[in-house]
Formats: C-alpha cells, sequence, structure tokens
C-alpha cells in the first residue's frame, strides 16, 4: 500500500483513538490515541474559560508568484509565499480552517506548538488527510509564546512553497527593542521536488537524471561547522528571504537607530542558514521561542526548522543576510532608513557573512524563567540516525519509518514522566532532529542548554534532550531535512496509560 493511498483511507475508520496500522495495546497498556477523552482532558486544562479565538481562514492552491527573479507557478497558503503571517496572544485558541484547492491530499502541522494531539497534522497517525476540494478545521489552545511557524507534514509539499509564520505575543513580556520583522530563509528548488526525492532513491545525486534539471556539480555541498556534507540536494536557483531573491530583496523602512527584533525561520527543506548581519553582532534573545540567556555572535547556524530571535540596530542600510550552508548562495532583507543608500546586492557582505564564526548549540543556555525542573529522567531512550541505504533509506533504530505501519519501533512512555532522548548520529550527515508536541531541553555538558524543538545533531555525534511527558497522544520525532525525513528517518514517541 502506498503513502497516497493508505492516507486516503476514511475518517470513519478510526478506532480506539488511533489511525488504521496503529497497534492499541503495548505491554506497558493501552496506547493513548490521538482522538482519546485523556487528550480531550489535557486541552480543557490548557484552555481559559475567556480565551480569545483567532478565526483563520486559508486556502492552499497552486498560485502565480513572483520570487523578484520570474513570475513562477507553485502551492501556497492565500496566493502568498510566504503564507499569511498569524499572530496571537498566549493562551488565545486559534480556529483555523483550511480549503485544499491542491490537486494533492495535504494537512497542517503547527511547528512549535504544544497543542492538542489530534490538531497535530500528521495524516496517517493523528488525522485523515484534507482531500482535494475539501476543508478542515484546526481548533486549539495555544500555550506558550515564541516565533513559530506552520507547513503541511505530506510529503515535499513543504519544498513548494507552503509554510507561513505563526507569532504568539507574550502580553507580560518586557520588549528591549522597537519594532520586530519577520525573516523567513527558504532554497528554492529548479523543478519538481517530488522528481527529485524519486532522482535521489533512484540514485542518490540529488535527481541530477530528472528532466528539465540543471545537474550542476556533483559535488555534494560542504561544512566545516557541519563537519562535513551539508546538503543531498544540488538542483537549485537560489535562496529565498520572505519569498524574494537577493537581486530584488524585501525592504523594511525604518528609522536609523531603532532597534529591531528580528524573527528568524529557516524553512528550507534542504539548506543550513548561516545568518549575520554585517557590520554589527547579533543579540541573541531566544530559541525556538524559548529565552536564553542573552549572548552575542557575528551569525548563528540554523538548521531546518529552527528559529532565533535577535535584536540588531538600524545603521543605515542594514542586511540580514542568511547563506545556505556550503552552497556559497544567499539570501537577504534589508533594513532602510528614510534617506539611506547603498545597493541591493552586496556579495562582499554575503561572503563576510559566510566566513564568520556562527553560533552554535552549545552557546545557548536557556533562561531561567524557562528551564525545566531539576529530575533525573524516567525514561531512555535511544534514537540511532542511520542511512542513506542503498535506496536513500534513512533510518531511526535500523527502522525505515512505513506510513502503513507508523507504530512500528514506536518508543513508549507514560504521562508524568521525564523522558530522556539519546540521538545518536551513526552517519556522515548532520540531522535537524524535530520533535512534535512538546520542548526539550538539551543536556550541555552540566549546563542548563536552550528549550527548544529542533536541534541540529552533527555526523558521529550524540545530542541528549530531557522533556517533560505532559501532552498525551502519538507524536512524531524526525529529520527536518525534508528529503530524510521522507526517506524514513521519523519515529513515533507514544504515550501509553499509567
Amino acid at each position: 500500500m502506498d503513502r497516497r493511498h493508505f492516507l486516503g483511507l476514511s475518517a470513519a475508520a478510526v478506532v480506539t483513538g488511533l489511525l488504521p496500522g496503529c497497534s492499541k495495546d503495548t505491554p506497558s497498556g493501552p496506547r493513548i490515541g490521538s482522538n482519546s477523552q485523556i487528550v480531550a482532558d489535557y486541552e480543557s486544562k490548557r484552555r481559559a474559560a475567556n480565551a480569545a479565538v483567532a478565526e483563520v481562514k486559508l486556502r492552499a492552491a497552486a498560485t502565480d508568484v513572483d520570487l523578484g527573479g520570474g513570475v513562477i507557478n507553485t502551492w501556497t497558503y492565500n496566493g502568498g509565499l510566504p503564507g499569511p503571517l498569524i499572530r496571537v496572544k498566549k493562551g488565545d485558541v486559534i480556529r483555523a480552517t483550511i480549503q485544499n484547492d491542491l490537486p494533492a491530499d495535504t494537512a497542517i502541522h503547527w511547528h512549535g506548538i504544544g497543542l492538542r494531539n489530534d490538531m497535530d497534522g500528521v495524516p496517517g497517525l493523528t488525522q485523515d488527510p484534507i482531500k482535494p476540494g475539501s476543508s478542515f478545521t484546526y481548533e486549539f489552545a495555544v500555550p506558550d509564546s515564541g516565533t513559530h511557524w506552520f507547513h503541511p507534514h505530506l510529503g515535499t509539499q513543504l519544498e513548494r512553497g507552503l509554510y507561513a509564520p505563526l507569532i504568539v505575543d507574550d502580553p507580560t513580556e518586557k520588549a528591549d527593542y522597537d519594532i520586530d520583522t519577520i525573516v523567513i530563509f527558504d532554497d528554492w528548488l529548479k523543478g519538481d521536488p517530488d522528481a527529485t526525492l524519486a532522482g535521489l532513491k533512484k540514485n542518490g545525486m540529488g535527481g541530477m537524471d530528472m528532466p528539465g534539471m540543471d545537474h550542476g556539480s556533483m559535488v555534494m555541498p560542504q561544512s566545516d561547522v557541519l563537519d562535513g556534507d551539508a546538503a543531498d540536494v544540488t538542483s537549485y536557483q537560489g535562496m529565498l528571504a520572505n519569498g524574494r531573491f537577493p537581486t530584488a530583496p524585501v525592504v523594511v523602512t525604518c528609522r536609523e537607530g531603532q532597534r529591531v527584533r528580528l524573527r528568524i525561520i529557516n524553512a528550507a527543506a534542504d539548506t543550513a542558514f548561516r545568518v549575520g548581519v554585517p557590520g554589527q553582532k547579533l543579540n541573541v534573545t531566544h530559541t525556538d521561542g524559548f529565552a536564553v540567556q542573552p549572548v552575542e555572535g557575528d551569525a548563528v547556524l540554523l538548521g531546518q526548522g529552527e528559529r532565533i530571535d535577535a535584536v540588531v540596530t538600524v545603521r543605515g542600510l542594514t542586511r540580514v543576510i542568511g547563506v545556505g550552508e556550503g552552497r556559497s548562495l544567499y539570501a537577504q532583507v534589508i533594513l532602510l532608513p528614510e534617506g539611506a543608500q547603498g545597493p541591493q546586492e552586496d556579495l562582499a557582505m554575503a561572503q563576510a557573512v559566510e566566513k564568520s564564526t556562527p553560533l552554535r548549540l552549545s552557546d545557548f543556555v536557556a533562561a531561567e524563567s524557562v528551564r525545566l525542573a531539576s529530575k533525573s529522567p524516567d525514561v531512555t531512550h535511544d534514537l540511532v540516525l542511520g542511512g542513506p541505504g542503498s535506496n536513500y533509506e534513512w533510518t531511526i533504530n535500523g527502522i525505515a519509518f512505513d506510513h502503513a505501519k507508523p507504530l512500528e519501533g514506536a518508543l513508549d512512555f507514560k504521562p508524568g514522566q521525564r523522558v530522556r532522548l539519546n540521538y545518536k548520529n551513526d552517519t556522515t550527515m548532520f540531522h535537524p532532529m524535530h520533535l512534535h508536541g512538546h520542548t526539550f531541553q538539551v543536556v550541555n555538558n552540566g549546563k542548563p542548554g536552550a528549550r527548544k524543538d529542533t536541534a541540529i545533531v552533527l555526523p558521529k555525534q550524540t545530542l541528549t534532550v530531557d522533556f517533560d511527558a505532559n501532552n498525551p497522544g502519538q507524536w512524531v520525532t524526525h529529520c527536518h531535512n525534508v528529503y530524510h525525513g521522507e526517506s524514513g528517518m521519523m519515529s513515533v514517541l507514544s504515550y501509553v496509560e499509567s
């Protein structure tokens, strides 16, 4: 049974809180399904009686968009790339109805939000897919503030441009900046991403034999800070920032001397970004929406799915530059005060960022207000990252995720436990590992590492993280390189009843 046919099974087939193909019981007890009463009970505890409800209308459809280098036809939310900003307050409820006018099934994953499990948007595990011509309404309380985003969790749809920012404001937070702006970096593919994935599975060379593609160099991008291979796909046309190539960038009007909070999101499929503002240091205040002890650096390394918030000062024409790691391709957003002048493109500035030394995961320490309580883990699970196999198969604990058997190799624990995950990377490539429905704290040589939901695991290294099992259901953890995740590097973290 292939993925598309499996995901097309009807909602009527859902039983005992688990979708078809899911095992109901484990040796330690029944699994807590995504639509179980326990999930509903936890949601009711999160939701305030007087919570404001944000009504959102989304339409996923093929659209003509101008990337600053000619008009192309791709898939978008509400006709824009990126899609529309959703901005709410901590504790609000989002009620988002999506109309699927695509020629394929779709769904939405709300990346970074500790929401109820049946709204997580993983077809085949937490919901049935949204069929072409139909709609679905997501409704959930938003418990955590920060810089987040949303995108599909189905095939290579993210690579086509289906993504948008989701900002959750904390009314109690004290602002030490004048304005904020969102910067979303992305890699833009030449050709069809499904064909690219097929090419990788055929020969592992970035879709080199697919028609209509620029074969380019056969040498995979390399990176010193990523300890080797930086990417798998060579056929990118360029890098985007807020949906534009660097030759025609988005310009944000500011005033000289203003302090700007940059909310930076890496929405790329296959590219890590080295992000900097030439001529000054970034003052990083948050990672993946959670506060860190402020730290300054010339640049920051961002894996796919990661976010940072950083404060900079407008000093004339100010460039926010993201260089695709190992690619020597860049994108930019310009902060421009009245009367400031300068060329829109400046390759020397991009090269300065490319040569800078970026802050990395180990440089961040969680602010005291967001640290997990000190506690030894109740359960420890190892996740050994492997691949690629002969057919471009990426695995966790030797198993390539099978959408027809999503709970094969699932890692079990119970509500209320402290869970430790050891991501052990046995491959020669970095993996930005993302956890749904929770945030973890990095175990960082005895220091309280950053609170995050996505973090880079370097080749031949182990990343240890802890999280509290406080959101029952069936949740995936996976590599946020779209081509790795879709080729098997995904597993389920499974709550079982106490």
